[in-house]
């Protein structure tokens, strides 16, 4: 499975409103993959180590966005360090890249921007060369989008190739005029038990930008069962007196 940590008091208090969650899903898409989840956590140590915790115990690959600086309002590399029960470290790549960037305006204050969990591998940053980190299939960005998404970019294309288009997926979907959400209910159940690789999936709307109530219905997976779960689903909107079309592009 894929996942995202997105970090920082700004989001979870409305201060900035999160970019990373949709590019992510954007970058993922251009290669034939998917985000599984996602999960906001503000600048809480402790609560920032307990899940990466959780998720190093998991066989996820997983993409961090935001608290790798160096103010005291940054805490994800030292979490992610006790996390993994590690120490920080100055990574000597990632001082070659702050050298070689900054030259003799190098502080101390920047330097702790490459201390990473020991046995960290970096994630090259196009933008300022203050890098990123790696711990196996975790990998930490900065929260600037700037940064942040080509390093992504990277990282996929760097580490995951054998993982594009690895899982093909289509989905397809009806506007069903005239039911409920609980009439489609057992169809949908119906369509699943049918189809393994189906998944299908029901958005009502209640019709408050002007058009009718309505639900749109549809089925996603497997490529070559999504056009008869589909016909299924159609059949079954028939069968209970409704009224479908087809869903727009």
């Amino acid at each position: 499975m894929l996942g995202a940590l997105i970090i920082g008091d700004e989001i979870t208090r409305g201060k900035r409103q999160d970019k990373h969650f949709a590019k992510l899903i954007e970058i993922l898409r251009a290669r034939g993959m998917r985000l599984d989840w996602a999960q906001y956590l503000g600048d809480d140590p402790d609560l920032i180590a307990v899940t990466i915790r959780r998720t190093l115990a998991s066989a996820d690959v997983v993409f961090s966005f935001g608290g790798i600086g160096a103010t005291p309002d940054d805490h994800t590399r030292q979490s992610a360090a006790a996390a993994a029960g590690l120490d920080l470290v100055l990574h000597p790549e990632a001082e070659a890249e702050m050298r070689a960037r900054f030259g003799a305006e190098l502080s101390p204050f920047r330097m702790k921007m490459g201390e990473f969990p020991r046995g960290a591998s970096i994630i090259p940053n196009p933008y300022n060369r203050v890098p990123g980190f790696s711990m196996g299939d975790h990998h930490f960005v900065p929260g600037f989008p700037v940064m942040a998404w080509p390093m992504v970019e990277w990282v996929l294309d760097t580490h995951y190739r054998h993982l594009f288009n690895s899982l093909p997926e289509a989905d397809v979907a009806i506007m069903v005029y005239g039911l409920p959400e609980s009439a489609v209910t057992p169809l949908m159940e119906d369509v699943e038990a049918r189809f393994t690789g189906i998944k299908t999936f029901s958005l009502p709307s209640v019709g408050e930008d002007g058009s009718r109530r309505h639900i749109e219905l549809g089925a996603r997976g497997a490529p070559d069962q999504v056009g008869p779960a589909l016909d299924l689903l159609k059949a079954g909107v028939d069968a209970l007196a409704g009224t479908w079309e087809p869903k727009q592009p």
